[in-house]
């Protein structure tokens, strides 16, 4: 079984910096995608960055210039740099994985997500 388990986030003011981190523990062959989302109150859940194996990383416009996305492949946890943070940054983040499992003579590929962790940017 493979778990997401999200820490930093919490209450920072406008034009401030705050990161976040998301480990993955289990029996982890191989990832291929690491991805932060986020979920405002009442809104969408949206991509917020993207890393791709072997690829570059995509971020949304909203947070381009801003945010970075870092990955520590050797402990299979990603990051989340955030920078200039405003109000509207407000909001639930979670971290989401697409990866390869091994699990004894078993093998497969899934999906999965942390449980979210709140930021909020306030004065």
């Amino acid at each position: 079984q493979v778990q997401l388990v999200e820490s930093g986030g919490g209450l920072v003011q406008p034009g401030g910096s705050l990161s976040v981190s998301c480990t993955a523990s289990g029996r982890i062959y191989k990832i291929w995608a690491s991805a932060w989302y986020r979920q405002a109150s009442g809104k969408q859940r949206e991509l917020v960055a993207q890393y791709r194996y072997g690829g570059q990383t995509n971020y949304a416009d909203s947070v381009d210039g801003r945010f970075t996305f870092a990955l520590d492949n050797v402990n299979n946890t990603m990051y989340l740099h955030m920078n200039t943070l405003q109000p509207d940054d407000t909001a639930v983040y979670y971290c989401h994985t697409d990866l390869t499992w091994l699990a004894g003579s078993a093998a497969g590929r899934d999906e999965y997500w942390g449980r979210g962790i709140q930021v909020t940017v306030s004065t």
